[in-house]
């Protein structure tokens, strides 16, 4: 059952707000008391086909009608928005968005600006960060954002990382229960709605944390490595990160509370359909535990896949891209760190998952060297989700309604469905036939139709440094 905390913060969430847009007039593409979309193709993100020539009446911020065009009433007075040829997708929902990056030689910034823009005009209307490294700015980031102030997605901000005593000086590095459920009560008592713990944290550690973020009506998530999968769900845990890549449960070197260095090394061969495997998605299953797909962070290191997306070199600043570029040409040429079987794996790994009755949705998590930037990745891991075996309505799912189970949000976004907050993506192809996101235009969120290519030129050259 859903904590009564939980509902509140996503039902908060996701009020309309009374945030004037006219600071920003300049980025709306679509705006009215009422706007019909018609003649699209919709893919509406319950995993069902796709329905042709569509009309979406969207009154306010809410839908209020979906139907065969010529069959919906459309009000005299609504704004008609000619879609033919065109599809229609919920809004993304980002599981792994941070609200920072990291990118060339050791750089990393806080996106306030640029990365809010950037994840909205790539079709992702919602995200939970998913590790902070200033909590307070991500705090201050939704204020604005649900203010109208900043132009963004709606945000489930997390805490800072939880992690044992390797973590990075931006983490929190724990020395025992304790310390565990302090830091989570304060946290949660400031806003937070979900904490991280990450690589190094420990059983104690780990099970401390999610006993106190569920007694604050809050949930956790992890990437792990010195606890297992099973572990993990045996103590309570509601989401786990990066699928394949951080489960070392399956090295037989493991040992308790430890990070085998390298464990992924041996899992090109792990059989994914094997009582071991099936084990961990049972209990994961049983638990209501999802899954989190983000296979481009991995993606960029492997050598042999095709080259990084030249948008993602137009949107950075000069310096960084040059950077980025070097590194992403290294990579590739041989030099990556991650086996090229071992990524085929945990695409396989995912789908096992799938087939099993799990519940996996996706995000970008904008770290590494830099390539993957927010919203930008995002649209990557649609590509990557079709290339491990899943069709374009379930991929949909994935990275919509998916992800707002995840959030308990699915009463309110996620898929195209009247009463639902218009949370919409536009894009100005038949998204089955050419394979990828690229061709965003409109993005629809609470009901306002932001003008994509104005966001993103509003933020070229400076993702990465502000």
């Amino acid at each position: 059952m859903r904590s009564s905390a939980v509902v509140c913060i996503a039902l908060a969430l996701l009020l309309p707000h009374p945030a004037s847009t006219q600071n920003f007039s300049e980025f709306v593409a679509v705006r009215g008391p009422t706007i019909a979309l018609t003649h699209a193709k919709v893919i509406d993100g319950t995993g069902a086909p796709a329905k042709l020539d569509q009309t979406i009446l969207i009154e306010g911020d809410r839908i209020t009608a979906i139907g065969a065009s010529g069959t919906v009433r459309v009000p005299q007075n609504a704004t008609i928005v000619d879609l033919s040829g065109q599809t229609v997708i919920p809004g993304l929902v980002g599981l792994h968005d941070h609200s920072y990056y990291t990118g060339g030689n050791g750089r990393a910034a806080q996106l306030s600006f640029s990365g809010s823009r950037l994840y909205l005009a790539s079709g992702v209307t919602t995200i939970r960060t998913t590790g902070a490294q200033q909590p307070y700015a991500e705090l201050n980031l939704k204020r604005e954002i649900d203010a109208g102030r900043v132009v963004g997605p709606t945000m489930f901000p997390t805490g800072p990382y939880l992690t044992g005593e390797q973590g990075a000086e931006t983490m929190t590095r724990l020395e025992g229960p304790d310390q565990a459920r302090r830091v989570v009560r304060y946290w949660a008592e400031e806003g937070v709605t979900w904490f991280k713990a990450y690589t190094w944290i420990s059983r104690a550690e780990l099970g401390a944390a999610i006993d106190e973020a569920h007694a604050n009506g809050v949930k956790v998530t992890a990437h792990l490595c010195s606890v297992g999968y099973r572990e993990a769900v045996a103590l309570g845990i509601d989401n786990l990160e990066h699928g394949l890549f951080a489960n070392s449960e399956y090295d037989p070197n493991k040992r308790p509370d430890e990070c085998p260095p390298g464990f992924r090394g041996g899992y090109a061969d792990l059989d994914v359909n094997g009582p071991e495997v099936q084990a961990t998605f049972r209990d994961m299953i049983e638990a209501g535990v999802a899954m989190t797909s983000t296979l481009v962070v991995y993606e960029i290191s492997v050598s042999g896949r095709p080259p990084i997306d030249e948008r993602v070199y137009d949107v950075l600043a000069p310096e960084i891209a040059a950077e980025v570029r070097a590194i992403a040409i290294d990579r590739r040429a041989g030099r990556g760190s991650i086996d090229p079987a071992v990524f085929a794996k945990a695409m396989e790994y995912e789908r096992a998952f799938v087939a099993a009755g799990g519940l996996l949705g996706a995000g970008v998590d904008p770290t590494g060297y830099g390539a993957a930037p927010p919203g930008y990745g995002d649209q990557r891991n649609y590509e990557l989700l079709l290339e491990a075996g899943f069709t374009a309505p379930e991929v949909v799912q994935i990275m919509s309604l998916n992800g707002a189970r995840v959030l308990d949000i699915d009463q309110d976004v996620g898929s195209v469905t009247v009463g639902k907050v218009a949370d919409l993506v536009v894009i100005e192809a038949d998204l089955e036939a050419v394979g990828n996101l690229h061709a965003t235009s409109i993005v629809f969120r609470h009901g306002v139709g932001w003008d994509s290519k104005k966001l993103i030129e509003s933020i070229r050259g400076v993702v990465g440094i502000r």
